[in-house]
């Protein structure tokens, strides 16, 4: 009996691509974001395939089982995403924060009629 090796037909590594992090094959879509849009923002499979129908159902479940294989690796990753974006904002003020408080603070300064 031989072996199918499915998920190596979804799933693929490349270095230099997505950071060399494994995503679906043939496209820049990471196995974590499958997995973030799954578990936190709560989208069923179907729902991701409606969202970006350049990929299939069986990219999607590919990706899932390619995560519960490697959990705490993909988990990692995940957390150091997080981690980066959280510092990036800390470090860049929102232009649009900055607007509304010159905004307000305008408003405050003028001395009513």
């Amino acid at each position: 009996m031989s072996k199918i090796p499915v998920i190596s037909e979804h799933i693929e590594i490349t270095p230099g691509v997505c950071g060399g992090k494994p995503r679906i094959a043939g496209h820049r879509i990471r196995v974590q974001d499958i997995v973030i849009w799954h578990e936190q923002m709560g989208l069923s499979p179907d729902e991701i395939v409606y969202h970006y129908p350049s990929i299939t159902l069986a990219d999607v479940y590919a990706a899932l089982a390619y995560y519960h294989d490697r959990q705490d690796e993909i988990r990692q990753e995940i957390a150091k995403g997080e981690a980066f974006v959280r510092e990036a904002q800390a470090q860049t003020p929102s232009i649009l924060q900055e607007k509304l408080k010159n905004r307000n603070d305008t408003k405050n300064s003028i001395p009513p009629r």
